[in-house]
């Protein structure tokens, strides 16, 4: 199945080969805020961060998007965790084209994009397919528990915080990463939703 999340500003595509070389280039603009987060840095580090995510895409653990913001190409995010529900034998909820739940992440900027409209736009994107297209029941997001910028990126999304898993993951850092997470449930989403468009129509 090929994705295509279209928006005003912002068009997700299916995450390339081809996009190499103008995601390394986005990567270069600036590291200052990437200390958390699994960013490539040159064109062999793009390289294989590319290879490896279309092998979890083809493996069906992934569907990872390359960002074009404005005509230009400034990064990456992904859908992937997904989770197809075992319901109880004869519930009218069992369903299994599509998950019940799922997370989005593997969501990095270009400096020139962040603190933009780009990645409000983006998220945008990825829960209106989810919820309105896939019906899902939860979206979940996650970060380093220590990384403040993203923390509150997510929050201002309108994500509820639900806690910190310890030793949830190897940090950047090499160390072993705490994560807090996040999550938007259906029940949430037509508030956000509506606040979402007046914010990115504002």
């Amino acid at each position: 199945m090929t994705l295509v999340l279209r928006g005003v500003e912002v068009t997700l595509r299916p995450l390339s080969m081809d996009d190499v070389e103008a995601l390394a280039a986005a990567s270069a603009e600036s590291r200052k805020h990437y200390g958390f987060s699994e960013i490539p840095e040159g064109l062999e580090e793009t390289r294989r961060y590319v290879e490896k995510a279309l092998r979890q895409q083809a493996a069906k653990q992934r569907i990872p998007f390359t960002i074009v913001w404005c005509g230009r190409i400034v990064g990456t995010t992904s859908y992937y965790d997904f989770q197809p529900w075992e319901w109880p034998v004869g519930c009218d909820l069992q369903r299994l084209d599509r998950p019940d739940a799922l997370e989005i992440g593997y969501t990095w900027l270009a400096a020139s994009a962040q603190r933009t409209r780009c990645n409000t736009e983006a998220k945008y994107l990825l829960l209106s397919h989810a919820f309105d297209f896939w019906e899902v029941h939860r979206v979940s997001l996650r970060t380093d528990v220590r990384n403040e910028r993203s923390r509150r990126a997510i929050e201002r999304l309108g994500a509820q915080f639900e806690g910190v898993r310890r030793a949830d993951l190897p940090g950047q850092d090499c160390t072993v990463r705490d994560s807090a997470f996040y999550s938007i449930v259906s029940a949430d989403w037509p508030q956000l939703q509506n606040r979402l468009r007046e914010i990115l129509e504002s």
